[in-house]
């Protein structure tokens, strides 16, 4: 290693984001390193759209929060992030948007919908984790399209530690936070 160079690591943030060209990828930071995702597969897509939709009629029949596909969540300057699905208490919604209708404090419950590729696992499975687990979040929700499997981590002692793993498409969608909702794996698949 060259003693004269100075190995400093790139941190970017929100203002560097909107200095980006316009492109179809998906650009989040965690923690000031950039995530840059290439437009996803039809099935993620699908598998998010299903999801939503579930938790969507769920809300409206229950009247309590709402979910939103694909929001835009700001924790901070280094923490910009574009979950695949939020649900939100109606009384933490209230408190959570800043003026450009972002969230910027974090919903109760965050799905993500892996997608293909080990560094796109990582992401999720470590650095959302990680950040999710640190802002707030109650309930993290790591859907795998491909494999037909859900993992629910819930907040224990100020941390989300995986709680469940839902294998089975006969098996159920529950969660404390979502009173009466129930989604049979299966729905998500289709």
């Amino acid at each position: 290693m060259n003693p004269d160079v100075i190995e400093e690591r790139i941190r970017w943030t929100t203002t560097d984001l909107a200095l980006l060209p316009e492109s179809s990828s998906r650009y989040e930071i965690i923690d000031g390193e950039l995530f840059v995702t290439p437009v996803p597969h039809w099935q993620h897509q699908n598998v998010s759209g299903n999801i939503f939709a579930e938790l969507r009629d769920w809300s409206l029949e229950m009247g309590i929060g709402e979910s939103v596909i694909a929001p835009g969540l700001v924790f901070s300057d280094v923490d910009s992030i574009i979950p695949d699905v939020v649900w939100i208490s109606k009384g933490r919604l209230a408190a959570a948007l800043d003026e450009s209708g972002h969230l910027v404090a974090a919903p109760e419950l965050v799905i993500e919908v892996l997608s293909a590729g080990t560094e796109n696992e990582r992401r999720d499975r470590e650095a959302k984790l990680k950040l999710y687990s640190v802002r707030g979040v109650q309930e993290y929700w790591i859907i795998n399209w491909q494999l037909q499997q859900v993992e629910i981590y819930r907040r224990q002692q100020a941390m989300l530690k995986l709680v469940t793993a839902l294998l089975d498409d006969a098996e159920t969608i529950a969660s404390p936070l979502l009173p009466n909702f129930a989604c049979p794996l299966s729905r998500l698949f289709i």
